[in-house]
């Protein structure tokens, strides 16, 4: 970011990271207030330990989405979160004849693609990956 000047190609990044880091934090936001009503949603899809499940949703949706906005190890938890809504989209909306099932399937694989674009280009120049010099952030910060 040393003589990065503000302008949209470096500025747009962050934007977009914090437009796709928003819906894993209202989400796991949801789940911190409602743990039983998780645990039991994840129960009775017949997934195994819903309480580790859900504990592991909670960590990895409210912190990689901090890490995403912040643009710290950008591109692997980029790719993690892409990973994570593909499984989620399988696991918890694959009723593709409900119209709301589907559309929330649909969801998850756009997230995984504008994730997707993220592991590709990098975090941009306002990104602690830029401000660290890495190959993650300086891609798109050129």
């Amino acid at each position: 970011m040393n003589s990065t000047q503000f302008n949209s190609q470096t500025f747009l990044p962050l934007v977009g990271r914090i437009g796709v880091a928003t819906i894993f934090l209202i989400s796991g936001l949801g789940k911190l207030m409602a743990p039983g009503a998780t645990i039991a949603y994840i129960g009775s899809l017949g997934l195994p330990a819903p309480a580790l499940g859900y504990a592991g949703a909670l960590g990895l949706e409210l912190l990689a989405g901090v890490m995403l906005i912040a643009g710290y190890r950008t591109r692997a938890v980029a790719g993690l979160l892409a990973l994570y809504a593909v499984v989620t989209a399988v696991l918890f909306h694959h009723a593709l004849a409900d119209q709301n099932q589907m559309f929330h399937f649909l969801k998850n694989l756009a997230m995984a693609g504008g994730l997707m674009q993220v592991v590709a280009f990098g975090a941009g120049a306002y990104s602690l990956d830029a401000r660290r010099g890495s190959k993650a952030g300086m891609a798109a910060a050129q």
